[in-house]
């Protein structure tokens, strides 16, 4: 079983209004990864992903590319100590969890 990790991502682009936060949370589901995805009001996405070491990587190099429509030009990430708290993986809009 790989280690546990928390990654905690900003992603810059054309990556709102391209169903980027939900094509990442069905990708953070498909692998096994739980946290949440939100827009930010600086057009960047923001992401928690919390899961093993692999699955964590898979979502973070799912990012680099998003959804079609999306066009990612940078993606920054801050690897944090693992805390187990989601059972899920969540879309969040206007503070509010989808």
């Amino acid at each position: 079983m790989d280690k546990k990790v928390r990654a905690y991502a900003v992603i810059s682009g054309r990556v709102q209004g391209v169903f980027f936060r939900m094509e990442t949370k069905h990708a953070a589901e498909s692998f096994g990864v739980f946290g949440w995805v939100k827009n930010q009001n600086d057009g960047t996405v923001e992401a928690v992903f919390e899961g093993d070491k692999r699955s964590v990587g898979s979502i973070i190099k799912w990012c680099k590319e998003g959804p079609p429509l999306a066009k990612v030009k940078k993606i920054d990430v801050k690897w944090k100590g693992y805390k187990g708290e989601f059972k899920k993986f969540e879309i969040i809009r206007n503070s509010e969890i989808l």
